[in-house]
């Protein structure tokens, strides 16, 4: 197993080859992935080295000090949290050496074909469906809705319903969909901060070859699970620094103006920063876990308190400012590549977290895994368990 010294040298080793001051960005990022340099916890040609976890923070800090480019992981976020654990857990070696190097480089974007209009909070209800050929190929028609980055994505992570005779949590089988075929439709979302950061996707007739299939035939709720719980620990256990995210604006306008402090909201201001520190020390040790094999429900926790927070210090801060807290900045309808919660005003930030809640699991579906899978509290009743698909009441 490749140890920090090794990597240290293949750090160095790294920048003498490609000097980031005279090499493409992207040239550069193509050779960290070839050097093993990306996720050192992957196995080599894949963009590691088999090495512990743990260590690639310490090569993450010696490239940006050397003033390397990094991926914009902000922009490629679903690609790196979501669909890159799941291909190199179920992936055919054909499947991981194609699409784990271009993801990772940000050459192309994932986005992720999960929630439907009618299957958002119980996503296993989803009613997308994909029909096999003699041929082998897959024949998919359908609607999915909240569809991050599908303005820009190259390749989604898609589920699909292929038997509808068995319950609704078997018969459904993982893909990766080519956002570039024929069939594929995107439609903006406009949301309430006047962006259409979200999208609505329609699938007709859309074809996928077998060979795009993830996991075994009907497998897929087992191989979506694997995705989940990375979405979540994504979302919710972001590396920050002390005041980062949102409990930093806040901070800074109660330092800066004075003239806007009253009791109450210094107690307000208190308790939520200590809330934010608590919440950011329990991802950095989720993060740690995260070392010893795959994330477990605990991201769940985190992604709750991640919403909760985001929610409640927006609040604060528009009622800090007062009258300008009901300023907005722009309404102009854009179709943003990635949200920026830190780049915009206050109003921004009040709005754009009331997602907070939906996206990634509903805070209620959360509350429930919670419950269940970390507590071991007893499960809720669910009468539709082993009724077929196409029995249930829709």
């Amino acid at each position: 197993m490749t140890d920090a010294a090794e990597l240290k040298r293949r750090t160095a080793q790294l920048l003498a080859e490609h000097p980031p001051a005279h090499t493409d960005p992207a040239d550069f990022l193509k050779a960290r992935f070839d050097a093993g340099l990306a996720w050192v916890h992957y196995p080599e040609g894949l963009g590691g080295l088999g090495a512990p976890r743990s260590l690639q923070a310490a090569v993450d800090a010696e490239l940006a000090a050397a003033g390397a480019p990094d991926n914009d992981p902000r922009r490629i976020g679903i690609g790196l949290g979501m669909a890159a654990p799941t291909i190199l857990r179920y992936g055919t070696e054909e499947q991981k050496r194609r699409f784990l190097r271009p993801l990772w480089v940000g050459e192309e974007v994932w986005c992720q074909l999960f929630s439907e209009p009618g299957a958002g909070s119980d996503l296993a209800a989803l009613g997308t469906r994909a029909v096999r050929e003699a041929g082998g190929d897959w024949i998919v028609n359908g609607q999915k809705v909240w569809t991050s980055s599908a303005h820009v994505a190259r390749w989604a992570i898609l589920i699909a319903r292929t038997d509808p005779d068995l319950p609704k949590h078997a018969g459904i089988t993982y893909f990766v969909c080519d956002m570039t075929d024929p069939g594929v439709e995107v439609r903006p979302l406009r949301q309430i901060t006047g962006e259409a950061e979200f999208n609505e996707v329609f699938l007709t007739d859309v074809r996928i070859p077998d060979a795009h299939r993830l996991g075994d035939v009907g497998d897929g709720w087992r191989v979506a699970q694997t995705t989940l719980m990375n979405e979540r620990v994504s979302i919710g256990g972001m590396r920050l620094p002390r005041e980062g995210g949102m409990i930093g604006p806040v901070s800074k306008t109660w330092r800066e103006r004075p003239e806007l402090r009253t009791h109450d909201l210094h107690q307000r201001l208190l308790k939520l920063w200590v809330e934010a520190e608590a919440a950011r020390l329990t991802g950095e040790r989720l993060r740690q876990q995260l070392v010893a094999g795959q994330p477990g429900y605990e991201g769940s926790g985190m992604k709750l308190a991640f919403a909760r927070l985001n929610q409640e210090i927006s609040g604060l801060e528009v009622e800090l400012r007062g009258e300008e807290g009901l300023l907005y900045d722009d309404w102009t309808m854009r179709r943003p590549e990635l949200v920026d919660f830190t780049g915009r005003d206050a109003g921004y930030r009040y709005l754009r977290s009331k997602g907070n809640s939906i996206e990634g699991g509903t805070s209620e579906v959360l509350l429930n895994i919670v419950a269940e899978r970390v507590l071991g509290l007893p499960s809720e009743p669910r009468t539709d368990k082993d009724v077929a698909w196409k029995d249930l009441a829709r």
